[in-house]
């Protein structure tokens, strides 16, 4: 067990199957939960932008679907991987889950409470709310909606990161 890390969670891809969260295991993450029908979709460009330029690096974007907000993604399974398509989605997208509330998933109760997490206090408040996690699998800093993936902030940080050492 790697307490205070993502890399005790299992999640489902699209295709049904459980996959370890280990296995980006010294990679730095940028976590999304993203939804096809909302205001905020277009974002999904932005997140295969920031990851061709981040390309080579050891950076990746995990993408979960979220239906928890205003109902804005009805799809499931190859619904979702058409979706990804459509966008040239570079990076993994997983099955759709709860993201905030009381059945949220475990994953993001854990990256929204700083009791579990060490660091951040923030359960996403809409669709493509982003968590950056650092090559120890440790949760350093998340942003808003409304902060596009591919801004100088966003990519600074994740540059802080990628050149700081694994500790674990």
């Amino acid at each position: 067990m790697h307490e205070g890390t993502i890399y005790n969670f299992d999640v489902e891809q699209l295709n049904g199957e459980k996959a370890s969260l280990e296995k980006f295991r010294d990679k730095v993450l940028l976590i999304v939960n993203t939804a096809s029908q909302c205001g905020f979709t277009p974002q999904m460009a932005d997140l295969v932008e920031l990851k061709k330029a981040m390309a080579g690096k050891d950076f990746e974007i995990l993408a979960f679907p979220s239906n928890d907000f205003g109902n804005q993604e009805p799809l499931e399974g190859n619904g979702l991987h058409a979706f990804c398509e459509k966008f040239d989605a570079n990076f993994p997208m997983f099955n759709k889950m709860r993201v905030r509330g009381p059945y949220a998933d475990p994953l993001f109760k854990f990256l929204s409470d700083k009791k579990q997490n060490g660091k951040v206090g923030a359960a996403p408040k809409w669709n493509f709310h982003k968590y950056l996690i650092d090559k120890d699998g440790k949760v350093r800093d998340f942003f808003y909606p409304f902060t596009k993936p591919n801004t100088t902030k966003v990519k600074k940080k994740i540059e802080q990161l990628l050149n700081q050492p694994v500790s674990l």
